[in-house]
């Protein structure tokens, strides 16, 4: 159990430090923020900094810390040690970026932080990767959630669509997320996720409670568990790609630029962007944690490794019947409170492009509509076509991570227009270049190359990629 309290402590005193140091290295002004500004009572609203804790953390957390954790155990405890390493020096730094830079600049969403930044190309392209992203994850967070909803409360085991009970709950969390979308952020976000926050820390803490109570088994780091992943699947570049929210996670910088609306205060944006990544990565180690012990157990099946099914096991192995309900409702609420501002994030970003005002509700509901269209086809013809959607989710995660650059990038570029440490931003930039490279390149789903092959390629296109940027763009700031 010493490799997980190394993980921890590496946790607590990286974000103490280090994040102390990136917030001197950005240059926090007594200005006003946006959220005061330009207070329109819809997206630009002034909330208590506890607040916009509890609303970031749930906004940026979704399945992702757990289900992510739970894949990501596999390959043994180093699991303990790389996530709070990328949470500190990664993920941290990724998501105090996102929403600083956007405080800097008006709440700019991440694609016109983009094109100030990096330029009209990068903007075009990652504009329709952006968007694209956001509405899969609304898309896939109706599907898990309500599968979650059917199973968990109703007893379902068919999911199918002539299911009317699968029906009814789809429509329900749907019209939850454009009513939560249309509405301004303190009506229904800033009222209930509070509640859903502390579920969701209680949960967590009532399952590190039963590694007290119950015995946990953990094994330390060597040089024998390296890697012990049963696929045989390669840590690099497979552990990054899997494990995202509490490592690093591309899809934050959609959700921090939602909070740099709502900050009263740049002093407030190291606990709040920093530090919920901090929180969440904390949740992430437990039930890396948890899984570990319930794997050594035996008593999943070898199918279900890796799966939200482990919920159940952890569930029944650490937290006391009487307590079981909060766990289940945390879980279920996760991707419900990511789904909603994923569709919040696209909105604003498409109403930022085409520069359409948002004060009237009328403005919001001429985005959100052809949205709520497109996202009912896309889960019709998922429901409808065996395979075809997990083939385009296999691709999410890739699309995730790959987002994560352009933050690491215009943030390179402001740190050196500023004359500040721009390594800090930079070298995450040239990591995550290498491994969304390697791994679209060695993926069966990408150009599946040989792995050998596939890592020269990525790190000799690396290579160039960030030459070419340090020349072109660097040289000319």
């Amino acid at each position: 159990m010493v490799t997980f309290f190394i993980g921890i402590l590496i946790l607590i005193f990286g974000f103490i430090f280090y994040s102390r140091y990136v917030e001197s290295q950005f240059g926090i002004e007594d200005t006003k923020t946006p959220a005061v500004a330009f207070n329109d009572g819809v997206d630009f609203v002034p909330l208590s900094k506890n607040k916009n804790m509890l609303i970031h953390l749930l906004n940026i957390a979704g399945l992702g810390p757990i289900l992510g954790a739970i894949q990501g155990i596999l390959f043994g405890p180093v699991a303990f040690i790389l996530i709070p390493l990328g949470c500190i020096f990664m993920g941290g730094v990724h998501d105090y970026f996102s929403g600083m830079l956007s405080v800097k600049n008006n709440g700019a969403q991440i694609t016109e932080l983009i094109k100030k930044y990096l330029g009209k190309s990068f903007y075009l392209f990652f504009i329709v990767i952006v968007s694209i992203l956001l509405l899969l994850l609304a898309c896939v967070f109706v599907y898990t959630a309500g599968d979650l909803i059917a199973q968990r409360f109703f007893n379902q085991s068919d999911f199918s669509l002539n299911n009317p009970i699968i029906l009814s709950i789809y429509f329900v969390i749907t019209l939850y997320y454009i009513l939560a979308t249309l509405f301004p952020i303190d009506k229904i976000i800033g009222r209930f996720y509070p509640i859903f926050g502390f579920l969701l820390l209680f949960g967590t803490l009532l399952v590190l409670g039963g590694f007290f109570i119950n015995g946990v088994h953990l094994d330390n780091i060597n040089f024998s568990n390296i890697n012990i992943h049963p696929k045989k699947l390669p840590l690099i570049p497979m552990f990054f790609m899997t494990v995202s929210c509490g490592l690093l996670s591309g899809f934050h910088s959609t959700q921090a630029t939602i909070i740099s609306r709502t900050l009263k205060s740049q002093k407030e944006g190291r606990i709040v962007f920093y530090g919920m990544m901090a929180v969440e990565s904390f949740i992430a180690m437990v039930w890396a944690a948890a899984s570990y012990h319930v794997y050594s157990l035996n008593i999943v099946d070898e199918a279900m490794k890796g799966t939200v099914n482990v919920i159940n096991n952890i569930t029944d192995v650490f937290v006391i019947p009487v307590f079981a309900f909060v766990v289940t409702i945390a879980v279920v609420i996760l991707p419900i409170t990511s789904g909603d501002t994923a569709l919040r994030g696209l909105r604003m970003v498409i109403a930022e492009a085409f520069n359409i005002n948002q004060n009237k509700i009328i403005n919001r509901i001429i985005i959100i509509l052809p949205i709520a269209l497109i996202m009912a086809l896309v889960i019709f013809w998922a429901k409808t076509n065996s395979g075809s959607f997990s083939l385009v989710w296999r691709y999410f995660n890739f699309v995730n991570q790959l987002i994560a650059i352009p933050t690491f990038l215009y943030a390179t570029v402001y740190l050196y227009k500023k004359k500040k440490n721009y390594l800090i931003t930079l070298i995450p930039a040239i990591f995550y270049i290498f491994i969304t490279t390697f791994f679209i390149l060695n993926s069966d789903t990408g150009f599946n190359l040989k792995y050998n092959t596939a890592c020269l390629s990525a790190f000799i296109l690396s290579f160039i990629a960030v030459s070419l940027f340090c020349i072109i763009k660097l040289k000319n700031e």
